[in-house]
């Protein structure tokens, strides 16, 4: 491979520079080692993207190709590593450590996105293909090919924004001598008529064929349409009577939101079709205005006070550390005290309660009670809310493992309020995914995060989806942007710490769990993982010192026997690390749902044991393993 000429963009002398504007980037001369072919061609391609619309206000990014590119050209390649990037590209200082800071992992992975972008919408057919591997930061150079865009299923954005999106099918004809086709078509006609002159409803045009005894596929209508929203009914005629029923379905839950029956003489057909279509259109803008809103997501009309309360109760469960759990139960109960009727309280307590069961902060048996109570309570306050519903099921699953009913109460409340992203998130977390049901569970999951994109939970519960699905890179990725969110949200480096042990990097893996631990020093769970790491490391005689730890603790405090089990299993003890599991599944630890797709079960999972564990859960036969 010989020396070429090289017109390259002028190189970054200061990257630390972080305004530097590379849309002005003066061109220079330089000799540098050629790969495969005209570096020149190289260089012009970057100058191609850089003045790309795709990459035209990403300076960022811009500088970080800069670089690599450079650096594959002149032949050091395998230089490119985390820390020289984030040094030379970010302006990072030589305490960078990327175990804990990410910034490399998740602006290399804007990047490709972004290439991908560039090469599907606005690249010409033959020009140079720039690609950075997964797992790698040298550059890759390929002969053009035209990117086609792949169409790809919806997603959780398009349905956020096909809310009002309605979708009016033909009316059945139930009559008896089935005699009212006509009649069937000037209702839809008129239904039509009338929904095309309401400003809130965009309405969807059916072309399908006539229902044959009101038979409906809702998905078709969710997916084909993007309907939110399905009007559906039939017609009766009896004697000189003619009945109208007509419905609103929810295409997400599947759930009627309304229904309304008309009778009317049959010579009065025209009068009828036009009450039938005012009481739709009537009845759409007000489902539409209150999901726009959210049902129960405002202040309760009777006390601010409350509500405040409320909203700081929140904030504080949102932490997930068993402090601001704690701290979450006394601003909850100080709202109902304000309050004794607000139902959105009582569903924070019931969550709080059963989250502390969760992070250790209370024995399941001790918390369960009070978050059966609470959900319950804030059902019979409110039927119509969201919070409450997802509070119950979330009990119902988590607790009674009663997926049916608890299926049930998070598809009501995702009816009641669809842009509730709890709903989805624990819909996700807590039925969708122990059930082995995981592309729902990703859809879900990404819905919630649409719906409350700063949100680190939710982030982070996405990576666990990934990591439960076995799809760890992504999930290492997930990991990452979590972190970016919120680099001091404990859950995220222990999630992070399980990636990069079934990834087998060690190494990473413990430094995950020291800095979860440095971040929330209460949390036994993750002293716990860690004591796993040094048992699969064959450091057993540490391994051995945090577990008699873990059990004098034991003594003091609710410690997760789930947490416990791993950690014998760890340590090739099965006998002791069953007797454990046992006891968690004697506990309803909260951790136990999942066992059937956690990955840190693989090496026990042929174990009549842990299969007569895993039939105690009441799973659906034929849920996807």
């Amino acid at each position: 491979m010989g020396l070429v000429r090289f017109v390259g963009l002028k190189p970054h002398a200061n990257p630390r520079m972080p305004n530097t504007d590379y849309n002005s980037a003066m061109v220079e001369e330089s000799v540098i080692a050629g790969v495969g072919g005209e570096v020149d061609e190289v260089a012009k391609q970057v100058h191609r993207i850089f003045a790309s619309k795709t990459f035209r206000q990403a300076d960022r990014i811009k500088r970080f190709l800069d670089f690599i590119v450079k650096e594959t050209v002149a032949g050091r390649a395998e230089k490119l590593k985390e820390f020289s990037v984030g040094v030379e590209v970010f302006g990072r200082d030589s305490s960078f450590d990327p175990r804990f800071d990410p910034i490399v992992r998740v602006q290399a992975r804007r990047l490709r996105a972004q290439l991908e972008r560039y090469y599907a919408e606005e690249a010409a057919p033959g020009e140079l293909v720039l690609e950075v591997p997964k797992g790698r930061y040298a550059v890759n150079f390929k002969e053009g090919k035209q990117t086609k865009v792949v169409a790809s299923k919806k997603t959780a954005s398009s349905l956020l924004l096909s809310r009002n999106t309605v979708l009016a099918m033909p009316f059945a004809d139930l009559s008896v001598a089935g005699d009212q086709r006509s009649f069937c078509g000037g209702l839809n006609e008129e239904i039509i008529h009338t929904l095309t002159r309401t400003k809130t409803v965009r309405l969807a045009a059916w072309s399908g064929a006539t229902l044959k005894d009101g038979e409906l596929d809702l998905e078709q209508a969710a997916t084909r349409f993007n309907a939110s929203i399905v009007i559906s009914g039939s017609v009766r005629k009896f004697g000189g009577e003619v009945r109208v029923t007509a419905n609103l379905i929810d295409t997400a839950s599947g759930c009627y939101l309304w229904s309304t029956s008309i009778s009317k003489k049959s010579e009065d057909c025209f009068a009828l079709q036009e009450e039938v279509a005012q009481a739709v259109a009537q009845e759409l803008e007000a489902e539409i205005a209150e999901g726009a809103q959210g049902k129960g997501g405002g202040p309760p009309a009777r006390n601010l006070a409350a509500y405040n309360l409320y909203v700081q109760g929140r904030y504080h469960l949102n932490q997930r550390t068993e402090e601001g759990l704690r701290k979450a139960v006394e601003f909850f109960e100080k709202a109902i005290a304000e309050d004794g009727q607000y139902a959105q309280a009582y569903s924070g307590l019931a969550d709080a309660y059963g989250l502390l069961g969760h992070y250790g902060g209370g024995s399941p048996a001790e918390v369960w009670t009070k978050a059966v109570s609470n959900a319950a309570w804030a059902v019979l306050c409110d039927e119509h809310s969201a919070e409450a519903h997802t509070s119950l099921a979330h009990v119902k699953s988590t607790q009674d493992w009663d997926w049916a009913s608890a299926e049930q109460e998070f598809k009501r409340a995702i009816t009641l309020d669809f842009r509730y992203p709890t709903a989805h998130h624990w819909y996700a977390a807590s039925l969708l995914m122990p059930m082995g049901r995981s592309e729902e569970a990703k859809e879900e999951m990404l819905i919630a995060q649409s719906l409350d994109p700063i949100s680190p939970i939710i982030a982070r519960d996405l990576a666990k989806v990934e990591y439960y699905m076995g799809n760890f890179e992504a999930a290492l990725e997930q990991c990452d942007s979590t972190i970016e969110l919120d680099p001091h949200f404990a859950p995220a480096y222990s999630l992070l710490g399980f990636v990069q042990e079934s990834r087998g990097e060690y190494d990473e893996a413990f430094a995950a769990f020291q800095h979860a631990i440095q971040l929330s020093p209460q949390s036994p769970s993750f002293r716990a993982a860690l004591g796993r790491v040094l048992a699969l490391t064959g450091r057993t005689a540490e391994a051995e010192d945090i577990l008699k730890e873990m059990l004098e603790l034991a003594t003091k405090r609710y410690v997760s026997p789930f947490d416990l089990a791993l950690l014998h299993i760890a340590l090739d003890r099965r006998d002791a690390g069953f007797e454990w599991l046992d006891k968690a599944f004697n506990d309803r630890g909260i951790e136990v749902i999942s066992v059937k797709v956690d990955p840190r079960w693989e090496s026990v999972r042929s174990d009549s044991r842990f299969v007569g564990m895993v039939g105690r859960l009441g799973l659906p036969v034929g849920s996807e393993s």
